[in-house]
């Protein structure tokens, strides 16, 4: 313990200097929350799954909610249930033991329903692929609107294909997304 103290107070406290604000993110930011509210005239409800992942991605999803990014400042918030979310945010590969709790989530969510799977094991399966203990990505088990790679992606690639299986919603000519 006195060891790192002696470093602490010799060296200080080493992490990441704190994003820089850009005038060019408030902008993209004030555009992407009049364009959901002009799709969707309302805000967006999210329900995020875990499906097995390292966390990683969740830690991302997270800082959306950050003063930084400020989702529900756009009008994206997140929800507890299925039953009131227009969308799912699934994470990992989907492990076998969350196959059905996935398949059921996806069943509970009302049409039309976006999916947006999230970093390279939502969209790829990443290191674990299919095996005995992993369906593999998300495709395999429910069908997948958008795909955001990274391990982990970064919160504005997330809120960027968010806005992507929105904008794909309101180019369907079937869906009746936010003509509640």
């Amino acid at each position: 313990m006195w060891r790192i103290l002696k470093q602490i107070a010799k060296h200080g406290i080493r992490s990441e200097a704190p994003p820089q604000s850009s005038a060019a993110l408030r902008v993209e930011s004030e555009h992407i929350q009049h364009e959901l509210l002009d799709i969707l005239g309302q805000a967006l409800s999210i329900r995020q799954v875990d499906a097995g992942s390292c966390n990683g991605c969740e830690l991302e999803i997270n800082a959306l909610n950050n003063p930084y990014y400020n989702i529900e400042g756009l009008g994206i918030k997140f929800v507890a249930s299925p039953r009131h979310a227009d969308m799912l945010l699934v994470t990992g590969p989907v492990s076998r033991h969350m196959e059905l709790a996935l398949r059921r989530t996806y069943e509970a969510t009302p049409d039309p329903k976006l999916v947006v799977a999230v970093g390279d094991c939502g969209c790829k399966g990443g290191i674990f692929g299919d095996s005995y203990a992993s369906c593999g990505r998300v495709a395999n088990v429910i069908p997948v609107d958008v795909a955001v790679a990274g391990c982990p992606p970064a919160p504005f690639e997330i809120l960027r294909g968010i806005l992507t299986a929105v904008r794909r919603c309101r180019a369907t000519p079937t869906n009746n997304l936010g003509a509640g």
